[in-house]
């Protein structure tokens, strides 16, 4: 359900998605609780059908796959991991090329300064 919504509405998602957690993240340690996680799924339409005797079931192994490191958090980098997978060669080797281009000092970590003057 997940994919074909993604499909449809792809870039929008994801990206409102991000935002979203940011924005309930209270203690911004990066982590959403289940509650909180269904509600942004529930915000953005994702949510599985009400109704449905299987929809606690589904959700309850949607949360199993997001939550691998069984801490009954997720983050954003699990949930799109868990959507996409890793990462083919091409776009690695474009996210290292792109990465190079703003780490200045080559320290490995780029400060927001030097990503505002790229």
């Amino acid at each position: 359900i997940f994919r074909e919504t993604l499909s449809k509405r792809g870039v929008r998602v994801i990206t409102g998605l991000r935002k979203y957690f940011r924005q309930i993240d209270k203690n911004r340690n990066g982590f959403l609780s289940q509650t909180a996680f269904k509600e942004a799924l529930k915000l953005f339409h994702l949510e599985l059908p009400e109704g449905d005797s299987l929809a606690e079931t589904d959700f309850e192994s949607l949360w199993l796959i997001l939550d691998d490191s069984k801490s009954d958090k997720v983050d954003y980098g699990e949930f799109t991991h868990a959507l996409f997978g890793e990462m083919n060669e091409y776009r690695k080797a474009f996210v290292r090329k792109a990465y190079m281009k703003v780490d200045f000092s080559e320290t490995g970590s780029v400060p927001m300064v030097d990503v505002r003057k790229c």
